[in-house]
């Protein structure tokens, strides 16, 4: 394979092959940072998501704008920090990162006390907001390309895995615990827990040691597009690496708008305005996402749990695509289900129940796919360009889920939830069937 690096390239004496990766002081102070900076982020969207609507009267459309312009920001440095992560040192990048969005929300808790305005404290967080993404997109590729640099080889599925474990636990007690800390404790409180939190990511990462050969060309903005356009040249070349790449962005295109368009909008006019439903003495209409969520974050950390314990495979490529025929097939079932049983008017609660099983399996199927894509991504991309195509997928996989909610908020207003939910399962079942197909994926 093009510039593939055979020998192990993180030296590190704690990572014995065969061994599991936790017997890996790297992979360790790396995952401790990880799960604690991201219970901090974790927590802080949740509260600053509710906050907004609490100081400016429930202004929907202020909170639209908040959430549009993080996201812009994170888009906008993304390729940035893709070119830093090839060429310094990624924990480096890392803990300095850390740092400064525990600063930054430390200040900004600060500030919170000094002016009590509401108007000062929108203010505020939408300067938080702005610098902590980008902040984001210098950090997340450095984050995503470390761990071939950290541990062997045949020890990433392993890692990528747990990574996935952590991931779900927090998405369940996380969020939780966002929930009781909001109503519990001052939201100042709370925002001083959240810096503390970065900077403890920050402290462990700190002491993450790998090789690491420093580049001897000064940083410029001709020498960051050069970066950015050699990532690109590089992605053109592999097309079986093009391909897969092609299959993510689509997959986030018609996924996207099931949890973010379509279940709202089905709990707010279907669930909250039915006479009755399935637990309606204990669960709210809201409280029904909480559980979805939680129904696929157990079956993803299952899924998690099960790959960390399987040798990976030298190709996925066809499992993969497979994995994506079957999700294509809930979609279906999805789509047809809520068409027969609610659009219909024949039985909320069996589509209620029907939502709850796809959604256990759709959690077990995803992790199935995102833990060997990760894997694979890692093994085959060159090292030294890793973070740059990281970059670049994060953002044509982010850049179009925009598009996408506005595309489905207008199917959903003018055709109704049927229309959506039937596009989004033809258009990816077209995508698993391109996948199953391709040739070059299929070599991967």
């Amino acid at each position: 394979m093009q510039g593939k690096q055979k020998e192990n390239l993180n030296n590190n004496t704690d990572s014995i092959k065969g061994r599991n990766v936790f017997t890996n002081k790297n992979f360790v102070l790396c995952f401790f940072g990880a799960l604690v900076s991201e219970l901090g982020a974790t927590l802080y969207s949740f509260a600053v998501g509710f906050y907004i609507l609490e100081v400016s009267g429930n202004n929907a459309f202020l909170q639209g704008v908040y959430l549009a312009v993080c996201a812009v920001m994170l888009l906008l440095f993304t390729p940035v920090g893709g070119v830093f992560g090839d060429r310094y040192n990624k924990a480096k990048i890392m803990y300095i990162c850390d740092y400064m969005k525990g600063a930054l929300i430390i200040v900004g808790a600060v500030l919170m006390m000094l002016f009590k305005e509401s108007v000062a404290h929108i203010v505020i967080l939408f300067f938080i907001g702005i610098f902590g993404n980008i902040v984001s997109g210098i950090f997340n590729p450095a984050s995503g390309a470390l761990i071939p640099s950290i541990v062997d080889e045949d020890r990433i599925q392993q890692a990528n895995s747990y990574f996935s474990i952590k991931n779900s636990a927090n998405g369940i007690v996380g969020i939780i615990l966002a929930g009781i800390l909001y109503t519990t404790v001052p939201i100042i409180t709370l925002f001083f827990i959240v810096g503390v939190c970065y900077v403890l990511s920050g402290i462990s990462e700190m002491f993450i040691r790998y090789n690491h050969t420093p580049s001897t060309e000064k940083m410029s903005i001709r020498l960051a597009l050069s970066d950015m356009k050699d990532g690109w040249d590089y992605l053109r070349i592999q097309k079986a690496i093009m391909a897969m790449g092609v299959i993510i962005v689509f997959i986030n295109f018609f996924i996207a708008p099931i949890f973010g368009n379509f279940l709202p909008y089905f709990i707010k006019t279907d669930v909250a305005t039915a006479p009755s439903y399935i637990f309606d003495s204990f669960l709210k209409p809201e409280l029904w996402t909480s559980v979805f969520s939680v129904l696929m974050g157990v079956t993803t950390m299952l899924g998690a749990i099960i790959l960390s314990t399987k040798v990976q495979d030298e190709k996925i490529g066809h499992k993969l695509s497979v994995r994506l025929c079957m999700i294509a097939v809930l979609m279906l079932l999805v789509a047809f289900s809520y068409w027969f049983f609610v659009a219909r008017g024949k039985s909320l609660n069996a589509f209620l129940i029907t939502f709850s099983m796809a959604t256990l399996a759709f959690g077990f199927l995803v992790i199935l796919i995102n833990v060997p894509s990760n894997t694979m991504f890692m093994r085959i991309v060159d090292r030294d360009k890793l973070s740059k195509v990281t970059s670049i997928m994060s953002v044509a996989s982010q850049g179009l889920t925009p598009i996408a909610s506005v595309l489905a908020g207008a199917v959903l207003q003018f055709m109704g939830s049927s229309a959506l939910l039937f596009i989004c399962a033809i258009g990816f079942s077209i995508t698993a069937v391109f996948g199953l197909l391709n040739k070059k994926i299929k070599e991967i």
